[in-house]
């Protein structure tokens, strides 16, 4: 018997939409104003995921593409499904175009360009009939959740919108999921707003078209106002294993520091049991840290790799950039052996810099790379927006830290450097965390991390550490917004080089 650990997809992999065929499954997640969008995933046994690919990865599957979005916005909260013999994703980009609808034969893709869908609205999802009529339902401009017959081929609606059952009262009802289960048409729905109220909800009919009724003990599922490590959980949908048991993906958060606490990886997937009772209702626990794991084969797959040494033709699906990613700014053949970052802007402040980065999937992690700024300038950045960052920079001689909060900017450190490539690290623990002020908590850490920056490997005797910054205020509560920190390799001035790039998980300290 085996057990596994929540979440089964940590860092900023929020919105969970899961489908399975014959023995596999497949997830996709929402991306928001990074490129490539929608991460897709694969596993054997729903707890080991591994990414397969990118849904959008070709900037003509996208108008405008990204860089007409904002922080936060972009693609929201994808379904995929599996029917008549093809995976269809149906997703929302909030900046430009609204509702759409991908195909692809493979789930590998390649994904079609999108079929644009004249419905107002965010969060859709697909649903079909015996008869292969096809309903969606999404979160409708009125905040309340809509259902609308389509033909997601030529993406008409040939009947609707109308509204529907929007839950047991609570605000935000949005992420409906309809199923065909039994005899019973399901209806799953989050509502309560994705912060700590966050909840989920389900009720059930005769017909995609209603009427509905609700759950006897809606929310199914809800964190709020408990003492549990895993928050903000919602935004679900359930699949059917192998072995007949029943599961639900959804997305939480684990946040950390001092009252009212802050999350900084942003919300993550998490998997948790369902059972049914016997008038039929589905039964939620809360979900666990650690749960007996689905029944069946065990199949663990390779996690991310800890160093990419940029060796390959391209790069990797997991390296994602804010809003686009030009032919031209990057390169992996300019330099054989190294990612050459060419500057498309001037600064991280503003959308259109050139940025390449991966999610910051551990609380306690360690960043290194290996940097010629040649006349250039650039350096390693953790990311939420573009007014909350901080960034190790070299260029002219020199290395400093700058750090972006809010309407403040400032070079905390800074020191002069040799020519020629050196070793730079960011270092993010949750021991020994910066203090606070003495006004709060008698000066004692009120942060969820510290993050150190580096000249050279920490581990190295002629290492050099330039500063310690408080991690709150690149969380999600400071910043606001969707989305978490990532972490990356930037160019604000001329031409950047980066030999590898090392992202280690480390173990946090025992308490």
């Amino acid at each position: 018997m085996h057990t596994y650990d929540n979440p089964v997809i940590s860092g900023f992999h929020p919105d969970p939409s899961v489908c399975r065929v014959g023995d596999d499954y497949y997830l996709v997640c929402s991306s928001f104003e990074y490129f490539p969008g929608l991460p897709l995933f694969h596993s054997k046994d729903l707890v080991h995921w591994e990414r397969i690919g990118n849904v959008l990865d070709r900037p003509e599957q996208l108008p405008l593409p990204l860089p007409g979005a904002k922080a936060s916005g972009g693609l929201y909260a994808p379904t995929i499904r599996h029917h008549d013999g093809r995976y269809w994703i149906i997703n929302t980009n909030v900046d430009g175009g609204g509702n759409f609808v991908v195909t692809a034969e493979r789930p590998e893709g390649p994904w079609s360009d999108p079929v644009w869908i004249d419905l107002t609205g965010i969060d859709p999802d697909l649903a079909w009939e015996e008869d292969g009529t096809c309903w969606c339902a999404f979160s409708g401009p009125e905040g309340g959740i809509n259902v609308a017959r389509i033909d997601p081929d030529k993406g008409e609606v040939l009947e609707g919108p109308f509204a529907t059952w929007s839950g047991s009262g609570l605000k935000y009802p949005e992420a409906p999921h309809l199923y065909r289960i039994g005899d019973w048409w399901y209806l799953l729905i989050a509502e309560g707003g994705t912060e700590r109220g966050h909840s989920v909800s389900i009720a059930r009919g005769r017909s995609p078209r209603g009427p509905w009724e609700g759950a006897p003990t809606n929310p199914l599922l809800s964190h709020s106002g408990t003492g549990r490590s895993i928050q903000n959980t919602g935004h679900a949908d359930l699949v059917e294993a192998t072995d007949g048991s029943w599961w639900m993906v959804l997305l939480g958060v684990r946040p950390r520091g001092f009252t009212p606490d802050v999350h900084v990886l942003g919300r993550e997937t998490f998997l948790t049991p369902v059972e049914w009772d016997e008038d039929g209702w589905p039964v939620v626990a809360p979900v666990p840290e650690s749960h007996t794991a689905p029944g069946g084969v065990w199949h663990p797959v390779p996690t991310l790799p800890a160093r990419d040494d940029f060796d390959k033709s391209a790069l990797a699906p997991h390296w994602i950039s804010p809003f686009t990613r030009p032919e031209g700014s990057w390169s992996l053949t300019e330099r054989p052996g190294w990612l050459t970052l060419r500057a498309t802007g001037t600064t991280l402040d503003r959308p259109g810099y050139t940025f390449v980065g991966r999610r910051q999937q551990h609380h306690d992690c360690r960043v290194t790379a290996a940097i010629d700024p040649g006349t250039g300038r650039g350096g390693l950045s953790v990311r939420m927006d573009e007014a909350h960052h901080y960034e190790l920079e070299v260029g002219d001689g020199q290395a400093g830290v700058v750090a972006r909060i809010g309407p403040l900017r400032q070079t905390v450190a800074g020191r002069p450097v040799p020519s020629g490539p050196l070793i730079v690290t960011i270092a993010i623990r949750t021991s020994d965390l910066v203090p606070a002020s003495p006004e709060l908590t008698d000066g004692g850490p009120t942060g969820p991390d510290t993050v150190a920056f580096w000249l050279g490997d920490p581990d190295a005797p002629d290492a050099q550490p330039l500063v310690e910054l408080d991690g709150r205020y690149l969380s999600t509560e400071v910043a606001c917004g969707f989305t978490g920190r990532v972490v990356g390799m930037y160019a604000i001035e001329g031409a950047v080089a980066f030999d590898w790039f090392e992202y280690t998980p480390a173990s946090a300290p025992s308490v």
